[in-house]
This record gives structure tokens, C-alpha cells and sequence, in this order.
């Protein structure tokens, strides 16, 4: 019995550092999808529109001006990014599409959910407008 438990720690020590470990590796887009121009152009409505896909799909994660303080943040295995930091901001539009179309881990993939490209290019927009 002693050794079904301690055979049962390293089982879940393994799966929890594996799923650490991916989860902390860069996020890296694929270079000809990071290089793609975003295919809206930034507007007020532009904007107003990726708020409110914003607030339906993202805050509760990000939190509602993307702090990453979301109410289900602290219930993730990664931390939510801030997207008014630099790091996040100085990606390109491309990538921050691929990266909200496709997903990773925690992070869900939007292109079903969100299946018209110009939505997710709305959303773009909106998160550039979360810089300080």
C-alpha cells in the first residue's frame, strides 16, 4: 500500500511539472503567421467591437483591462499576462491573432467560438488599445 501511495506522488509530481514546463515555454507563432497585417483597420467601432467580444470571451480570464486579473485567473495553471506591458504590446498583431485563434493549454482556441476572422481582428485591435 506504501508503495501504491508514493507511486501515486511521483505520478501526479511528474504530470504537474511537465504541464509547468510547457506552459512556461516561450509561445512561439510560426514566422510567416506572426508577419500576417492585421486585416481591420484600427477604429473607434473597431475597437468598441473587440470590447465587447472582449467582455464576453476574454475578461473573465484577463480581466476587464487586461491585468490578467481576471475572476477565474487564480484558477489557472499559468498566470494571465498583462497585456499593457511591453511584452505583450510589442508582439505583432499576427501573432496576437494566431495566438487567440489557436490557443495553448490554458489559453482556449477562439477560431471556433469566434469564427469570423475580422471578429478576431476587432479583438486585436481592442487589446492594442489596453497599453499604458
Amino acid at each position: 500500500m506504501k508503495k501504491l501511495s508514493v507511486l501515486s506522488l511521483i505520478v501526479v509530481f511528474i504530470t504537474t511539472a511537465s504541464f509547468t514546463l510547457l506552459q512556461n515555454k516561450p509561445w512561439n507563432v510560426p514566422a510567416d503567421k506572426a508577419k500576417v497585417a492585421n486585416a481591420v483597420k484600427t477604429s473607434p467601432a473597431s475597437v468598441t467591437a473587440g470590447k465587447a467580444l472582449w467582455n464576453q470571451h476574454c475578461a473573465s480570464c484577463h480581466g476587464k483591462t487586461g491585468l490578467g486579473d481576471g475572476t477565474k485567473a487564480a484558477q489557472l495553471e499559468t498566470a494571465p499576462p498583462d497585456f499593457s506591458k511591453a511584452a505583450f504590446q510589442g508582439q505583432t498583431d499576427g501573432a496576437i491573432f494566431f495566438k487567440t485563434s489557436e490557443g495553448r493549454g490554458d489559453m482556449p482556441s477562439f477560431k471556433k467560438k469566434i469564427a469570423d476572422q475580422e471578429d478576431i481582428w476587432n479583438l486585436v485591435n481592442f487589446m492594442r488599445s489596453l497599453k499604458k
